[in-house]
């Protein structure tokens, strides 16, 4: 790990991990409208002013995170890199199955199926998984610094979206928390 950030463009940066959060906008938007709406808290969410710009500063961190991948290099045939990869693979994998659940469900249902049975939020922990690997990969501290603060925001925007919840699907959403982790895991 360099102490000093490395900003070189190239074929095989980090932006090669980012693009799948594209490719994942991109889906949603063209499926259909109202999946693209229901991936954003409404404005009518009760939030409490810190709260009021969580959303808007973690998809800022975000956006800055995306802008940096594109002059990250990789550190390829490194340990760092294969790890990194294998971190990337899982959280792709959590990532597709999530945005498939979230696809496929009324928008006036609570996702109970697939990636929703183990992590109530496993969007943000793709989110996660996904920027780690990037940080492992590239042995970046200043993008693992940008995806701290990401992710604070990004638990902000669950506690926000979990308070929603509750207001709108009372004892079944409930039932639901008392079975399954914020993060990832079952509750007994």
């Amino acid at each position: 790990m360099s102490f000093y950030p490395i900003f070189k463009l190239g074929l095989y940066n980090a932006w090669i991990f980012m693009s799948i959060f594209i490719l994942q906008m991109l889906v949603m938007a063209f499926v259909n409208r109202k999946i693209w709406k229901k991936s954003f808290v409404p404005l009518q969410a009760k939030r409490n002013r810190f709260e009021k710009h969580a959303g808007e500063f973690a998809n800022l961190f975000w956006f800055i995170a995306l802008i940096y991948s594109i002059f990250l290099p990789l550190k390829l045939n490194t340990i760092w890199f294969y790890l990194g990869l294998i971190i990337y693979i899982g959280g792709l994998i959590i990532l597709i199955r999530a945005t498939y659940d979230f696809i496929i469900t009324n928008p006036n249902r609570i996702i109970k199926t697939g990636a929703y049975r183990i992590s109530r939020h496993p969007m943000y922990l793709a989110t996660f998984l996904i920027t780690l690997s990037i940080s492992i990969a590239s042995m970046s501290w200043l993008f693992f610094i940008l995806i701290v603060l990401m992710m604070f925001f990004f638990y902000k925007e669950a506690c926000i979206e979990e308070r929603l919840c509750l207001e709108i699907f009372s004892n079944e959403y409930k039932e639901y928390l008392n079975h399954v982790q914020r993060w990832i895991g079952r509750k007994k």
